[in-house]
């Protein structure tokens, strides 16, 4: 690859044949995640659910991008309740009623699929299966907006638009991100914005879309461990994320599964 590849934001554009390695990344990614969803219910600790993680990748001959990336020794990212991302495995036993969002990165020969979808431990409240919905339907506007010729901002405003239309708020401090073989590359892929603004998209493009939507305000903080992110007035958060590349009359979902959504 050169820089002739590149945009002036130094996006890079994929050729044709790209699509196929982030299909098989993607593929594996949304697979265990299908898996791990069975194991999720009241008693199970995070741990438990990150060492199933692990063993999965290392059965199907992947990679984990998370196990050595700045110090992380998880293949997993788990966040409970008002824990908005990077929630670190460990003791934390589920409680009924819990929602959690599990994350994970594979590689597959160079590739990396990247998803993270919303799970329940037992029964969920009603404001709950609420945020859920609204979430993974705001992501699924973001990815609607996704074509050659409409902007990043188009992106985010849809996200915006639809979460504080449903009275919660969108998280200002963390975004989507480009990627393909590398884990994080241009662009910063914002969930909230103005129609029209940033750069334009152009087919070939990989990128993740990952909104967090909160029950509460919007502001975060970051624990002591350097990594979890929580939400400031301790509300509810949730968060989906597909890994997408932009085609010629709209966009490919790498990350796809029909157990996406907990319906």
């Amino acid at each position: 690859m050169n820089d002739a590849q590149l945009t002036k934001e130094g996006i890079r554009i994929h050729p044709a044949e790209d699509f196929e390695g982030m299909r098989k990344a993607g593929a594996l990614t949304s697979r265990i995640l299908d898996e791990v969803g069975a194991l999720v219910e009241p008693g199970v600790t995070t741990g438990a659910l990150d060492d199933f993680i692990t063993r999965r990748v290392e059965e199907e001959g992947a990679t984990s991008a998370t196990i050595g990336y700045r110090g992380y020794q998880h293949a997993s990212c788990i966040s409970v309740n008002h824990v908005v991302c990077h929630g670190i495995p460990g003791d934390k036993v589920l409680s009924d009623g819990d929602i959690l969002n599990i994350d994970v990165t594979v590689i597959v020969d160079g590739w990396y699929g990247d998803s993270s979808r919303m799970y329940v431990a037992g029964n969920p409240s009603i404001k709950s299966q609420r945020l859920i919905r609204v979430t993974h339907d705001a992501l699924m506007k973001g990815i609607e907006a996704v074509r050659p010729g409409a902007t990043f901002g188009d992106i985010g405003a849809a996200i915006q638009t639809y979460a504080e239309g449903q009275r919660m708020s969108v998280v200002r401090d963390f975004c989507g991100h480009g990627l393909g073989r590398v884990f994080h590359a241009p662009p910063n892929v914002l969930h909230f914005g103005r129609p029209g603004k940033g750069p334009r998209l152009e087919e070939g493009m990989f990128f993740t879309i990952e909104p967090m939507i909160n029950l509460g305000r919007p502001e975060t903080k970051i624990l002591a461990d350097d990594w979890t992110a929580v939400t400031r007035d301790k509300s509810l958060s949730a968060q989906f994320e597909h890994s997408v590349g932009v085609t010629a009359d709209g966009c490919e979902i790498f990350t796809a599964s029909d157990k996406f959504f907990p319906a």
